[in-house]
């Protein structure tokens, strides 16, 4: 497979991502009057550490795709984001593993954190030059773009998306098992 071709690939699992995250948000507001969006919701809470799972999994191995065998240099924020990402395979599959959905809310806490950091950093990239500050000292630019597709998607909008599903996800899990 070419550079460009998991970059669009990603770049319509990102648009996908998206939009369950907005599907969730919907059914977490119309929970109350909807049984379509408890029975949805029910569905989320019972599969979402294991959907989680193979997301961050997923999610994990690309960076490494990315940087390992494309040879794609990580800037200072990409490796923040990666602090807040790689943790999560452990902790939700030993929350998985021992049954505790406690650790969903953790994941959570998690996700929220690296959502922040990505959204930064695709700001920094999208903003005029030298609006934010970049962390990069001597090293590469958290400012550069290598991927650019649908006229948004950047990498930190790939990780800034599935930090919000995940979040979303965990959330569901955590509220509704308990």
């Amino acid at each position: 497979m070419t550079l460009e071709g998991l970059n669009t690939i990603l770049a319509y699992g990102t648009v996908l991502a998206q939009l369950a995250s907005v599907a969730i948000l919907v059914a977490l507001f119309a929970a109350k009057t909807s049984p379509l969006a408890r029975d949805a919701l029910d569905l989320v809470a019972r599969w979402g550490m294991w959907l989680s799972l193979v997301a961050v999994f997923v999610a994990s191995a690309l960076t490494l795709v990315y940087s390992e065998y494309f040879g794609l240099p990580p800037c200072p924020l990409c490796w923040w984001q990666r602090a807040f990402l790689y943790p999560q395979v452990v902790l939700i599959a030993l929350g998985l593993y021992i049954r505790d959905r406690a650790a969903a809310f953790y994941a959570c806490i998690f996700s929220v954190i690296g959502a922040g950091v990505a959204l930064y950093h695709h700001l920094l990239q999208v903003m005029p030059a030298g609006s934010l500050p970049c962390p990069a000292e001597g090293t590469v630019s958290c400012a550069q773009r290598f991927v650019f597709e649908f006229g948004y998607i950047t990498f930190p909008m790939m990780a800034f998306s599935i930090f919000v599903l995940l979040a979303l996800v965990q959330l569901v899990v955590y509220r509704r098992s308990a």
